[in-house]
């Protein structure tokens, strides 16, 4: 169920109007919802007309439990799939690669070929659910088997909705799962970006990540700037490939981290939807109102969730979602309790998903489009943001000289984004040694009461089964197609030519994952972080 509820009352069943406006002076808000900067909000009637799309982000084990989770988790309501891969596939590995042992499986779920998406969505029409991919260095090549097994189900590409993630430079950043040099990387994203633009109009092509940032040590400014600041960066990489602007930014999307301090983040999705709309319309001379309109999916924040008394994490969840929801969120995921141990039990994952129904259904916060619109505390917090944000962008802009592009690429070079995230950990850490910072049941209100959880674990048949499939693929494929497809990728590697339709001939034929990646790297190169002091 996505539509909101018929009647806006409150529970003692007062009407509850569709904005909230000042009684008592003539000092209306800015602007009005649905209109330029956007910073109440992208859509005129706000949740009214429709509810964010509730994702749970999902991935374990084999490609058949994975499957069995998403068909179970769209029966009690979620409107929306958000793939977990495990780490050998979001580092370009096969699971029978010696770098794979122990791993396959394990916070995500293992995808060598399109026959282990074809699994994955099983009985899941993708011309009706939207499927988002969490995945970077190897990200093309998971969009060609998507793109494969959609064909194979009879769907019609520009069917398709769904976001991939695609943002390397936030990996470059934060979450180190890179494989290529920057400008091979780059390529690869302008690529797919081009090859939707014609193809697959309705996807999503990069989800610009400030989730990652976020929990890699940033604070919010820093987590709002450099999340832009990528965003910018892919802009004008699209530009100089010969783009038009209004062609694929309305195609962009963003992923945000909502955190712990409520009012802080919902001043930073204000300002988020601001600071873009201005950059798109005055900078990049963006004129299609979409490409002005900041949509972003959030995920509650991994990093609050604490092993100590486990079960406070439904609260926190709870109200990071709330603050999601009115910040303007257009999708949410909300962390299980348990996730701090290891990936949610089904039953841990619907009580995450009834968070954001109850919400949604119970609380009336979606009656009124921007309810905070107008506090005077909300809207300070939102100006401040802005202004420090602006301040972080124009530094990077000036390690450009002028280019967000060649100053996102000089501070990764300089590692000027990593220290800047080292520096703000530490001292957050400091800061909640010292006590300065509560958090509770780990250095205040502790418990010598351990609370019992049933933990999800992953057994080493998971694995086992996987080599065995990789092993049944390379004896029963065409070797001869395998091996020409390749060849061609790689041959294309070495050109200008866009790599998206070689990716998808290598899908069709049935080479892996692993034998993608290597093609391209043998072309490529690898990448190894400059060592910092």
């Amino acid at each position: 169920m996505t539509t909101p509820p018929d009647r806006h009352t409150t529970l003692s069943f007062r009407e509850v109007p569709e904005m909230g406006l000042p009684s008592t002076t003539d000092n209306e808000p800015p602007e009005s919802p649905g209109s330029y900067p956007y910073t109440r909000g992208i859509h005129e009637s706000g949740y009214r007309g429709k509810l964010w799309t509730m994702r749970q982000f999902a991935g374990f084990a084999s490609v058949t439990d994975t499957n069995e989770r998403f068909r179970r988790l769209l029966e009690q309501g979620s409107a929306g799939l958000s793939v977990a891969f495990d780490m050998p596939t979001l580092m370009g590995y096969d699971s029978d690669h010696p770098l794979s042992l122990g791993e396959v499986g394990n916070g995500g779920v293992a995808v060598d070929s399109v026959d282990d998406t074809n699994v994955l969505f099983g009985d899941i029409p993708l011309d009706e659910v939207s499927v988002s991919m969490t995945i970077n260095g190897p990200a093309q090549i998971l969009f060609a088997f998507l793109l494969v097994t959609a064909e194979e189900q009879g769907v019609d590409w520009k069917q398709l909705q769904g976001t991939l993630q695609n943002d390397i430079l936030k990996e470059y950043i934060a979450q180190k799962e890179w494989i290529f040099p920057t400008e091979p990387h780059m390529r690869l994203i302008t690529d797919m970006v081009e090859f939707c633009t014609a193809e697959v109009p309705q996807w999503n092509t990069i989800s610009i990540s400030g989730y990652h940032i976020r929990e890699a040590g940033a604070n919010a400014v820093q987590e709002l700037a450099f999340t832009l600041a990528d965003g910018f960066a892919y802009v004008e990489a699209c530009q100089r490939r010969g783009m038009a602007v209004d062609e694929f930014a309305p195609r962009f999307s963003f992923f945000f981290d909502s955190t712990i301090d409520f009012f802080e983040e919902i001043g930073k999705f204000r300002a988020a939807r601001r600071i873009w709309a201005t950059w798109m319309k005055e900078r990049y001379h963006a004129g299609d109102d979409r490409s002005l309109k900041l949509r972003f999916h959030t995920q509650t924040s991994g990093i609050s969730l604490t092993m100590q008394q486990p079960n406070n994490n439904v609260v926190r969840t709870a109200l990071e979602a709330l603050a999601a929801v009115l910040g303007g969120t257009q999708s949410l995921h909300t962390n299980a309790l348990d996730e701090v141990y290891a990936l949610p039990t089904e039953r841990a994952a619907e009580i995450a998903l009834r968070t954001q129904q109850v919400i949604a259904y119970e609380t009336g916060v979606t009656d009124t489009v921007d309810p905070l619109g107008g506090s005077w505390f909300v809207e300070e917090m939102t100006d401040r943001i802005e202004k420090e944000a602006e301040a972080l962008l124009a530094e990077i802009d000036a390690m450009g000289n002028g280019s967000m592009l060649d100053g996102v690429l000089a501070g990764i070079d300089e590692g000027w984004f990593q220290s800047a995230l080292a520096d703000s950990a530490y001292r957050f850490e400091k800061a909640l040694a010292s006590g300065e910072k509560t958090v509770v049941g780990v250095n205040a209100f502790e418990s010598e009461h351990d609370q019992d959880l049933e933990i999800l674990r992953i057994g080493q048949e998971v694995e086992q089964g996987q080599r065995a499939s990789l092993q049944r693929l390379r004896s029963e494929r065409d070797q001869d197609a395998v091996d020409k497809a390749l060849a061609a990728l790689s041959d294309g590697a070495r050109s200008d030519a866009n790599l998206m339709p070689l990716l998808i001939d290598c899908a069709r034929a049935r080479s892996t994952q692993g034998e993608m990646t290597q093609a391209l790297k043998d072309v490529f190169g690898g990448y190894r972080e400059p060592p910092r002091v």
